[in-house]
């Protein structure tokens, strides 16, 4: 169902842990899975220690876009800094998405730091029976 694929995703993951943390104009990857359940297509993106409403998920046309954007943890001024392995800043994904989804009734749930999105498969490209006629044709009298 997704129609792109993104073939320099371990490039971009190695040049994120190298440039460091992602801003607005230039944010950083955000892993993702996307599979299709029943009659629903399923995409979970992995946004630990992100705040719920620091997520923004977007869909124009059939281009999805999910920024998120996690914020260094409230300290008091006495906490000295010994190690900073987590990366802050601003994670993205686009996801351009077929036209057999139904992009109107996206649902999102948001838990344990991973996004999913549930994606209906439309009415249009689900398999469907096509009836047979008896091909019974109208004889013209002469």
């Amino acid at each position: 169902m997704l129609m792109r694929t993104d073939p320099f995703r371990e490039l971009d993951r190695l040049t994120q842990q190298l440039m460091g943390p992602g801003t607005w104009s230039k944010p950083s990857a955000m892993p993702m899975d996307a599979y299709r359940d029943g009659d629903v297509y399923v995409i979970a993106f992995d946004v630990p220690g992100v705040a719920k409403d620091a997520i923004d998920i977007d869909v124009e046309r059939n281009m999805l876009t999910v920024k998120a954007e996690r914020r260094p943890a409230a300290r008091s001024e006495q906490a000295q800094m010994e190690l900073s392995e987590r990366p802050l800043g601003v994670f993205s994904r686009q996801v351009m998405l077929a036209d057999t989804l139904d992009t109107e009734h996206i649902d999102a749930e948001y838990d344990a730091g991973v996004l999913t999105l549930r994606i209906p498969i439309a009415e249009r490209a689900k398999p469907r029976k096509i009836a047979i006629g008896d091909g019974g044709r109208k004889q013209l009298n002469a």
